[in-house]
């Protein structure tokens, strides 16, 4: 199951991955694609932590756009994937971080299964009610860094309302990482695997169907669209 994780610069997706693979690790094969424009920062991030082997963690430059790499033609993203489970074996799951962008971006069914959306009380707490894609349509919202509402004037009410006034039943998870919020956000994730399984899982639909790559039994890839 590929997992979408995107949102603006600095609402803390990194550290939710590395959270994330903590807590899943131990029991899950996983694997992780980051995504920045010109450098490798998220990745090289990633693997200072420890939390997974290094070689598990594949960065891919986009040279553009961010909201291009995971939308529009996700095409290195795909292959990072499948160049993962050639080199590891078969993946339970595998997080795929979005270089920092902003409210309009979500990844292609193409790509991600599920998607998480962050966002963070530093931003303001006016933020969930401009609403955007990535707010409105994204499978779960976090709202990250609740520890510093006090701090930088935000109310964490008010941002739970302004985003459920889009997402209707949609989950929103008000979360501090500091606090251990991961553990939330990790069993929605173990959750939504479980449907991945059965082939039960529903998600949001987030745009039009994209080429994309499979490997076949011999590591050829070869393509098709959902």
């Amino acid at each position: 199951m590929r997992v979408g994780i995107g949102g603006p610069v600095g609402t803390g997706k990194s550290s939710l991955i590395a959270e994330l693979c903590r807590a899943l690790s131990g029991e899950l094969e996983v694997g992780v694609v980051t995504n920045d424009i010109y450098t490798t920062e998220d990745a090289e991030f990633l693997r200072s932590t420890g939390v997974l082997p290094v070689e598990r963690i594949v960065a891919v430059q986009t040279g553009c756009c961010p909201h291009t790499a995971i939308r529009d033609d996700v095409t290195a993203n795909l292959e990072a994937v499948e160049q993962l489970e050639l080199d590891h074996g078969r993946l339970d799951i595998v997080l795929v971080e979005s270089g920092g962008d902003n409210l309009t971006a979500v990844f292609g069914p193409a790509l991600a299964d599920v998607q998480i959306f962050v966002l963070d009380c530093a931003g303001g707490d006016d933020v969930p009610r401009k609403g955007g894609p990535g707010i409105t349509r994204s499978d779960l919202l976090v709202i990250n860094k609740t520890d510093l509402a006090p701090y930088v004037g935000a109310d964490v009410e008010v941002m739970l309302a302004g985003a459920r006034s889009h997402r209707g039943d949609l989950p929103v998870l008000p979360i501090s990482l500091r606090q251990g919020g991961a553990a939330q956000v990790a069993a929605w994730v173990v959750h939504q695997l479980e449907h991945h399984r059965t082939g039960t899982l529903t998600t949001v639909d987030v745009g039009p169907p994209v080429p994309h790559f499979h490997a076949d039994g011999d590591g050829e890839l070869y393509g098709h669209s959902h």
